[in-house]
């Protein structure tokens, strides 16, 4: 689901955007402009929740926020509408949408990226990074240079804090390199060997892990937006409806448990690589680890993307650009008879060069 936030002007009644630039909302149509509000309660700080009191339903009705959604029938992305809003293009792969409203409740965002690039520099970043696909479609470049407006969208995330203690067994080895004289073609030669000595180990490991990021939507490929990666999660901003104005947010789809498991895949994976350094050794083994995790709390904020979906030919094409480091991910197109051309090209080539070799024998 999608929301659309829109703050009028006091001037001209016209609505503010939130200028990256200027770090602040800007009227387009009379050019006013308006400070940010200032921060909530807790000032700069974004207050973690506890991850129990969520999964048990125990979070408090503030924590929680009602929306009005329907489900793209192409991508299933789900999107919200404003209420005088009947019918409308989905922002992830461009397919017409009519609304079929219902209420989905959800965990509030508690803090979120502001967007540091605005369209222009957007754009200009995903032409930049078509012009080096040489495969491409000339005409979805063109037409991508030239299409309509991209989105700008909020994508949800999940983070998590957890505090880890690890017991585990294992073997370490050790390399031992022996030398001996053997007999080859009549000569006596030195033959070396490396063996490897094992020997049990077992020994505890402790990790406090720190905002361990976790996508929560499913509109687009994930292998986009890991490709999206790294976040400057340390410029993370309380969350204020102000910084959405002009811009869409995506509610989460990825429930709070389901994002848990992932992140405690990603917390497994570093706590094996901590195993290893301290059995240590020239090699590791593990047999066996118990983890023990606690002290869980999670945060759902929101990273800025900017989305281009494109129909061409029939097919959809999306391309979605880090809102902050202008990093650019997407699916790739392919040009069948640019690929034809460099094949013909590469074989002339070939044969070019093994004349010459010929000749030179």
């Amino acid at each position: 689901m999608t929301e659309e936030h829109r703050f009028p002007c006091e001037q001209c009644g016209a609505d503010y955007r939130f200028d990256p630039d200027k770090g602040q909302l800007v009227c387009d149509h009379c050019g006013h402009t308006e400070p940010m509000a200032e921060a909530g309660p807790w000032g700069g700080s974004i207050r973690e929740l506890d991850f129990r009191q969520a999964i048990d339903n125990l979070l408090p009705l503030q924590e929680m926020e009602d929306l009005r959604v329907t489900r793209c029938p192409n991508c299933g992305a789900e999107v919200e509408f404003q209420p005088d809003t009947h019918a409308t293009e989905c922002p992830f792969c461009a397919t017409p949408v009519v609304t079929d409203t219902g209420i989905h409740r959800q965990i509030k965002p508690r803090g979120l990226l502001p967007f540091a690039l605005d369209e222009t520099a957007a754009h200009k970043a995903m032409g930049d990074w078509m012009g080096g696909l040489w495969f491409a479609p000339n005409g979805l470049k063109e037409y991508a240079r030239k299409g309509r407006r991209m989105q700008g969208i909020y994508v949800p995330y999940w983070t998590f804090d957890a505090q880890t203690a690890s017991q585990y067994r294992g073997q370490r080895g050790t390399a031992h390199r022996t030398t001996r004289r053997v007999m080859r073609d009549g000569k006596m030669q030195t033959v070396s060997h490396t063996e490897i000595r094992w020997r049990p180990v077992s020994g505890r490991v402790s990790r406090f892990f720190d905002d361990v990021l976790v996508l929560a939507s499913r509109s687009l490929p994930k292998k986009f937006t890991d490709a999206l990666q790294p976040w400057d999660l340390s410029r993370l901003e309380p969350y204020r409806p102000e910084f959405l104005a002009g811009f869409r947010s995506e509610g989460y789809q990825v429930d709070l448990d389901e994002g848990f498991v992932e992140a405690r895949a990603i917390m497994d994976r570093q706590i094996e690589r901590d195993v290893k350094f301290d059995i240590g050794g020239d090699r590791q083994r593990i047999q066996h680890v118990d983890t023990s995790v606690s002290a869980v709390t999670f945060k759902h904020v929101l990273l800025p993307v900017w989305l281009a979906a494109y129909k061409y030919r029939g097919e959809t094409y999306r391309f979605v650009v880090n809102g902050t480091t202008g990093r650019v991910q997407g699916e790739r197109p392919w040009s069948a008879w640019k690929i034809a051309i460099a094949v013909i090209i590469g074989a002339i080539l070939a044969g070019g060069l093994g004349y010459v070799f010929a000749q030179s024998q």
